[in-house]
């Protein structure tokens, strides 16, 4: 009977090294669950491009690192029950390289607190290149012809090959946080959209180098379909991996880059940002206008806002617009 009873086991645990690489978890800190911490990944909309004050070693400063992570991002201007807001996103980051950089600083993370909340932005510098798409347009700009007619074609394919990279990369994300013991139910997995910097609505005055150098036809596209298709394919590419997803197509309406005229403080965007003194240092040359159509301080703190309301209900879709109060709040209506 002894003997059966150990073929049995010995067969059991085969079964199991089949199923799985990871028959337990990695051995984590013992501390862990007392200290929680939410975790941004993602492009330049989550590291805080834009927002200034950015983190040291962040502003290439060793010549290499561009991540531009600032301590006036919206994943630090958030209020949720966590010990830390930790933030790794970095400028200019795509699928892959999320994959590659960022989620083993999360595996480490995981493993030494409690996770309770991951939001990602990611992307746009994928197929699409939104940046790239912007840059066209500015070109355009200066021949004074339109970049729509050269770039609207190929938009929607252009879209619809991201969404599988996206998904394999929310994919990574949920068998990091497995392979550290977690449940896929024991966190929140957020996957937040883009916001349209730019609107046609802007004075004519300022479509120019001294504020936003865009048509009007070609902001029309941007904001209109370029946009709102992005969204909606981030939208499926959550909903495959049972994520939440944030809604940020609209989160500008009002206050883009320009829109304000006179008034710049009102805009939660930048206009057109030139580093000056970089243009003078080969290295940062290639950067000096790295910070240009990005949410500004003001514009991610108001996403913060919409965050946090976001992260304290218990709706798997939401959307954040501007309220008649000037400030950016959470619409859940479907």
């Amino acid at each position: 009977m002894r003997r059966l009873l150990l073929l049995a086991a010995i067969g059991l645990l085969t079964i199991v090294l089949v199923v799985s690489d990871h028959v337990f978890p990695p051995p984590s800190d013992p501390d862990r669950e007392s200290r929680t911490a939410v975790v941004a990944l993602g492009d330049s909309t989550m590291s805080g491009e834009g927002a200034g004050a950015y983190e040291a070693g962040t502003d290439g400063e060793d010549g290499g690192n561009w991540c531009h992570r600032s301590r006036e991002a919206e994943i630090m201007k958030i209020s949720f029950e966590a010990d830390q807001k930790i933030n790794l996103a970095c400028s200019g980051t795509n699928s892959d390289k999320l994959r590659n950089e960022q989620l083993p600083r999360l595996r480490a993370i995981a493993g030494s607190n409690q996770v309770v909340a991951i939001v990602v932005a990611v992307g746009a510098n994928d197929d699409p290149r939104f940046s790239d798409i912007l840059n066209k347009c500015f070109e355009a700009w200066g021949k004074r012809t339109d970049c729509t007619s050269s770039v609207a074609p190929d938009w929607t394919k252009r879209v619809r090959r991201m969404i599988p990279k996206v998904e394999a990369t929310l994919n990574a994300i949920r068998q990091t946080m497995r392979d550290s013991g977690y449940l896929d139910s024991s966190y929140q997995l957020i996957v937040q959209s883009y916001a349209a910097p730019v609107s046609p609505k802007m004075p004519q005055s300022l479509q120019n180098l001294s504020g936003c150098p865009l048509r009007s036809a070609d902001l029309e596209w941007v904001v209109e379909e370029a946009v709102p298709e992005l969204s909606n394919g981030l939208r499926a590419a959550a909903g495959k991996v049972n994520a939440r997803f944030l809604d940020l197509a609209r989160a500008g309406e009002g206050h883009e880059a320009c829109v304000g005229g006179d008034e710049p403080e009102t805009e939660w965007f930048t206009r057109l940002t030139v580093d000056f003194d970089g243009l003078k240092d080969e290295r940062r040359a290639p950067h000096a206008l790295q910070e240009s159509f990005h949410p500004n301080a003001r514009g991610h703190e108001q996403i913060g806002r919409c965050l946090t309301e976001f992260l304290a209900s218990d709706k798997r879709d939401g959307a954040c617009v501007p309220r008649l109060d000037g400030t950016l709040g959470l619409n859940t209506e479907s």
